[in-house]
């Protein structure tokens, strides 16, 4: 019970304390809050009067400096003030000076003028008494000579032209003469120097091919029974065999090569075989005209190889190719092309000139021959037209025209090529033909020109390709030589047989003679 009652009176008094201990804390907290605000104002105070003293004194300070860049200002603009006006003092002096020197200048001028004035009227009382003394002068000429003055001037110009005239008909004579005689050294220099540096093979070739036999019971076994196997072979091949007495060899004769060669790898390859028959003929022909057909190709591709020519046409390469198995006049066409390209490619280097385009036209020159055998028209005419059917350039196709002299050369490749054509076909060994049947066919031309009436001199020219007729102007006019040249074109055909076309050139000229005594 006790015990009971001391809590309580604990629980009394702690509840009594409680609420006074609260309002003393209370009390205490209030008085520190109430100082410490007091010094807060207090230091608020004083910063605000500092930053007024601060805010002054930079005040002063800015209006200081205000004052000193002011003033800097103005020392700096009268300074240039000053500058300017005595530069504009210099300038007035200087104006001054040069407005003197006009002055003095205008002066002289003056004098000049009227001294320049007092000249030219003394020049022109000077000038008015030199005419009146020239025409008194010409006048008195004219007195003595009899002639007038415009007679005079005639007179004297036409003797200077006269003279004139002759200087220079004399210098260009001698101009022309002296070029001509250094164009044929420079011409001749160069077409040694081009055979000089080609070598080429002698060539010479026949119209007959020998084909060797193994002994002489084959001649039996090709005649065959009742002479079948010949004929066939004659027939498939178009070449003649010659079996005599010769031994152990048959000859194969035919004007047209390529048949020849046909009928000669034929025959070799039916030896071989030994079974020799019509229908075996025929198949060994057949695969003879085929390997003829290839190595053709092959033949035209190493020309064009050998050459250093690229580009042609597979159809032209092959017809070069062809051109192995014609000659003209004895002479290989192709190994002629070959020599051709060769001494055109030489003569352009020398002259400055584009070599390949020369070897091309001197290769393809006689691309016509390769068919004249086959189409009617001359070789020149043919291969111009094969050159212009396979694209070849305008310069290639003039060159092959022109080589025979049937168009005007048109480019300095084209008379190149003309001059190596006649190189390659003129050197010794080149061709074979006799002396007696050149000189006898050229001679029937000129025969056959001569016997038409108002024909003067006639000339058969390249190897019998032309002949030139000479007519006599007083005989022949103008309309009467379309008529003569058809005539002697049609006698010629009549008359004779030959390869190609013959052309007929007649000339009518008239000419007047005079002689100075």
């Amino acid at each position: 019970m006790g015990t009971i009652v001391i809590a309580l009176a604990v629980a009394v008094t702690a509840i009594i304390v409680a609420p006074i201990t609260w309002f003393a804390a209370v009390t205490h907290r209030k008085n520190a809050y109430e100082s410490k605000i007091g010094s807060a104002e207090e230091k608020s105070r004083e910063i605000i009067d500092e930053a007024l003293k601060t805010a002054e004194t930079k005040k002063r300070e800015a209006l200081l400096e205000a004052k000193e860049e002011s003033i800097r200002t103005k020392n700096e603009l009268d300074k240039e003030t000053r500058e300017r006006r005595a530069e504009l003092q210099r300038y007035e002096r200087r104006v001054l000076s040069k407005e003197e020197n006009l002055d003095k200048k205008s002066e002289s001028l003056e004098r000049r003028e009227s001294g320049l004035a007092a000249r030219e009227e003394s020049l022109t009382k000077k000038l008015t008494e030199a005419d009146e003394l020239r025409e008194k002068r010409q006048q008195e000429l004219e007195r003595i000579s009899g002639l007038t003055s415009e007679q005079a001037k005639e007179y004297l110009l036409k003797s200077v032209e006269d003279d004139v005239k002759h200087d220079t008909a004399k210098m260009v004579k001698e101009m022309e003469t002296r070029a001509k005689e250094e164009a044929d050294k420079k011409a001749k220099e160069y077409v040694v120097t081009a055979i000089q540096r080609c070598a080429a093979d002698h060539v010479a070739e026949t119209t007959v091919s020998v084909v060797q036999l193994p002994n002489d019971e084959m001649k039996g076994r090709i005649i065959g029974r009742e002479g079948r196997n010949i004929r066939t072979l004659e027939t498939m091949t178009g070449v003649e065999l010659i079996i005599d007495d010769t031994p152990e060899a048959v000859v194969l004769s035919g004007f047209d090569p390529v048949r020849r060669e046909v009928a000669r790898i034929a025959l070799e390859r039916l030896i071989v075989d030994g079974r020799i028959h019509p229908a075996r003929i025929e198949e060994m022909v057949e695969k003879a005209q085929k390997e003829v057909e290839a190595n053709m190709r092959e033949d035209g591709e190493a020309a064009a190889l050998e050459v250093g020519i690229h580009g042609i046409h597979p159809e032209l390469v092959k017809l070069l190719g062809r051109m192995k198995f014609r000659t003209s006049y004895g002479q290989n066409a192709l190994k002629h092309s070959i020599e051709v390209a060769q001494l055109s490619g030489l003569l352009a280097a020398e002259v400055g000139v584009d070599i390949r385009m020369a070897k091309r036209a001197g290769l393809l020159h006689d691309i016509g021959k390769s068919i004249d055998h086959e189409v009617e028209g001359s070789h020149v005419k043919l291969g111009a037209e094969l050159c212009r059917k396979y694209k070849e350039s305008p310069i290639v196709i003039n060159a092959v025209e022109s080589h025979h002299g049937d168009v005007e050369p048109e480019s300095l490749i084209a008379c190149i090529v003309q001059a190596a054509d006649t190189i390659s076909a003129a050197r010794p060994g080149a061709r074979r033909e006799t002396l007696e049947t050149y000189t006898n066919r050229l001679k029937q031309l000129e025969e056959i020109t001569d016997s038409f009436k108002g024909v003067d001199k006639s000339f058969a020219i390249q190897a019998g390709r032309e002949v030139r007729v000479m007519v006599v102007p007083e005989q022949i006019n103008d309309d009467d030589m379309v008529l003569l040249a058809r005539n002697i074109s049609k006698k010629i055909e009549e008359s004779m047989e030959y390869p190609g076309q013959i052309r007929v050139n007649v000339i009518r000229e008239s000419r007047v003679t005079d002689y100075a005594k």
